[in-house]
C-alpha cells in the first residue's frame, strides 16, 4: 500500500471514527438510559401494584367478621367460610392462621407446612396488627404478602395472610422489557445504518476532492469534479473546485499565450537591430541615407523592446505590490495634451484621423506625470494598434462639478476608436493580465492590468465599453481639484458650453 492510499484510509476511517464516537455512541448511550429507566420504572410499578393488592385486601370488616364467626362456632369454621367466600383466590392466596402460627386453612385448598413468615411473627407483636413481607418462599418463588391480625377483644384470633405470587409479574416485566430491547435496538440499528449511509454521502465526495485536488495540484487541469447527486455545501464545493480548474486552466492559457507574444515582442526588435546592425557593419559609411534608415530603425525597435521589459517591470512591481507614484501637483489635461501632439505623426503615418476635443480649463491633481503619461500612451496605442487605416480615434473630456458633500470634481477623459471592437465574452477579460482579446495585434497584454491599477492609485476608475465590428469606448475618471470659475483665465471661459473647447483634426 503507497504513502497516497494509507493517508487516504487514515483520513477516511477518522471520520468514520469521529462519527461513531460522536454519533452512535452518544445514540446507544441514550438508549440504554432510556432501557434501564424503564426497567426501573416498570419493576416499581408492578411491584407497588403488587404491594397495594396484598396491602388492601384486609379491611375492618374481615376482622368483625371473624369475630362474629366464631362466636357462632369454632375459628376453624369462620375461616373455611372466609376463604370459600374470598373472591380474588386467581389473583393471590389467602391463609388464615393460628395465633400459633399454624395454617388452618389456605385459598390453595394445600397444607401449608414449614413455611417461614416474619411477617405473621411481627404482625403479632407489633402495635399496628400488621406487617409486609418481600421475598422468596421455600420454593424459591417470589412472593409479596402481607398479614393482619384478628383480635377478639383484647385475645388474638389468628392471623389472615394474602400472598401473591411475583413469577407473572416478574414475567411480564421481562417481557416487557425483551420488546423494549427489540425496538431500542431496532431504532439504534437504523439510526447507525442511515448514519454510516450519510457519512459515506459526505466521504465519497471527499475522496474524489483529495483525488481531483491532487491532479491539479499535479498539473493535470483537465481534472473535474463528478455532479454531486445532493445540492448541498459539497455540491457547491465541487462547483467551486471545477470553477476555480476552469480559471486556473485559463489562466495558463493566458500564460502561455503571453510567454509566446512576450518572446515574439522581444525577438521581432531584437532581430531587426540584429539585421540591420549587421548592414550597416558591412555597408560602413558609403551609404549615408541607408545609414541614418538603419539607425532609425534601430532606435524605433530599441525603444520598441524598452516598452515591453518597462512593461514587464510594472507588472513584476503591480503583483508584488512595490509599485510607488511620485506624487506632484499636476495638469492632468496638460499630460493628455503632451500625449496627444506625440501621437498626431502617427496618425498621418498610418492613416488614421486623430480628432481631439477637451474643455480648455485646469485639471489640477495629486499624481505621478510620468505615470499619467503612461495611461494615456497605452489607451491611444491600444486605440491605434485596432484602428484599420482609415478609422477614426476621437478624444474628448469633460468636467463634472462636485456632488452632494464631495470636495472634488471629476474629469472624464473618453478615447472612442472605430475598431474590431470586443465580444462582450471577452470584455470583462481584457483588464487581467496577459489577456490579449486579439492574438494577430502585436502587443504583450499587460498594458491594461497595468493601467488599470495606475488609474486607481490615482484614485479613479476605467471603464471600457465596445461593440464588435463598431469600436471601442475606454472612459477614465479623475478626481481633480475643483477650480473656482474666478481663478480661470477669462479666454478660457464661454457661453455654452461652459468652457471652451478645441478641437485638432490631422489626417
Amino acid at each position: 500500500m503507497n504513502e497516497q492510499e494509507t493517508r487516504k484510509r487514515l483520513h477516511l476511517s477518522g471520520i468514520y471514527r469521529r462519527w461513531f464516537t460522536s454519533g452512535p455512541v452518544l445514540i446507544m448511550t441514550i438508549l440504554f438510559l432510556v432501557f434501564v429507566a424503564v426497567f426501573v420504572i416498570g419493576r416499581y410499578y408492578y411491584r407497588s401494584a403488587a404491594d397495594n393488592a396484598v396491602q388492601n385486601m384486609y379491611s375492618n370488616s374481615v376482622g368483625q367478621f371473624f369475630v362474629a364467626e366464631s362466636d357462632n362456632s369454632s375459628f376453624e369454621n369462620a375461616a373455611r367460610l372466609y376463604v370459600e367466600g374470598f373472591e380474588d383466590k386467581d389473583v393471590m392466596d389467602v391463609w388464615v392462621i393460628d395465633p400459633s402460627g399454624h395454617v388452618v386453612v389456605s385459598s390453595s385448598g394445600f397444607p401449608v407446612k414449614d413455611q417461614a413468615m416474619p411477617d405473621f411473627d411481627e404482625a403479632m407483636k407489633n402495635g399496628t396488627g400488621s406487617a409486609d413481607f418481600r421475598g422468596r418462599n421455600i420454593y424459591g418463588e417470589a412472593i409479596n404478602a402481607s398479614t393482619h391480625r384478628l383480635m377478639k377483644g383484647d385475645q388474638p384470633l389468628g392471623a389472615v395472610r394474602y400472598v401473591v405470587s411475583m413469577h407473572q409479574t416478574n414475567l411480564q416485566i421481562v417481557r416487557i422489557l425483551f420488546a423494549l430491547l427489540i425496538v431500542l435496538l431496532a431504532i439504534g440499528l437504523i439510526m447507525i445504518v442511515s448514519g454510516i449511509t450519510f457519512i459515506d454521502s459526505i466521504v465519497q465526495p471527499i475522496r474524489q476532492i483529495n483525488e481531483v485536488t491532487k491532479r491539479i495540484a499535479g498539473g493535470d487541469l483537465s481534472a473535474r469534479m463528478e455532479p454531486q447527486e445532493y445540492h448541498d455545501e459539497i455540491s457547491e464545493l465541487s462547483e467551486n473546485i471545477n470553477f476555480m480548474a476552469d480559471e486556473l486552466s485559463s489562466t495558463d492559457k493566458m500564460k502561455n499565450d503571453f510567454i509566446s507574444t512576450v518572446s515574439h515582442e522581444m525577438k521581432t526588435p531584437l532581430t531587426a537591430i540584429k539585421g540591420w546592425a549587421e548592414t550597416l557593419q558591412t555597408v560602413g559609411d558609403s551609404d549615408p541615407a541607408l545609414m541614418k534608415r538603419g539607425m532609425e530603425v534601430i532606435i524605433d525597435e530599441a525603444s520598441r523592446l524598452t516598452g515591453v521589459v518597462e512593461d514587464l517591470l510594472d507588472l513584476s512591481k503591480i503583483v508584488n505590490g512595490r509599485m510607488t507614484l511620485r506624487y506632484e501637483k499636476i495638469d492632468i489635461l496638460a499630460e493628455l495634451d503632451d500625449t496627444i501632439f506625440v501621437f498626431k505623426d502617427r496618425s498621418m503615418r498610418e492613416g488614421i484621423e486623430l480628432i481631439y476635443n477637451v474643455p480648455h480649463v485646469p485639471a489640477p491633481a495629486e499624481g505621478d506625470p510620468n505615470r499619467i503619461n503612461q495611461v494615456f500612451v497605452n489607451i491611444l496605442d491600444n486605440a491605434f494598434k485596432y484602428t484599420e487605416q482609415g478609422g477614426k480615434i476621437t478624444v474628448f473630456a469633460e468636467m463634472l462639478p462636485p456632488e452632494g458633500e464631495e470636495e472634488k470634481s471629476t474629469l472624464r477623459v473618453f478615447v472612442e476608436d472605430t475598431g474590431c471592437g470586443i465580444s462582450k465574452e471577452e470584455l470583462p477579460k481584457v483588464r487581467k493580465k496577459f489577456y490579449k482579446s486579439n492574438i494577430s495585434v502585436r502587443g504583450s497584454g499587460i498594458g491594461l492590468a497595468v493601467v488599470d491599477e495606475i488609474v486607481k492609485m490615482h484614485g479613479g476608475t476605467m471603464e471600457i465599453q465596445s461593440e464588435v465590428g463598431v469600436g471601442t469606448c475606454v472612459i477614465l475618471s479623475f478626481p481633480v481639484d475643483t477650480v473656482p470659475v474666478e481663478n480661470v483665465p477669462l479666454e478660457s471661459l464661454a457661453d455654452v458650453p461652459e468652457v471652451e473647447t478645441e478641437t485638432t483634426e490631422v489626417e
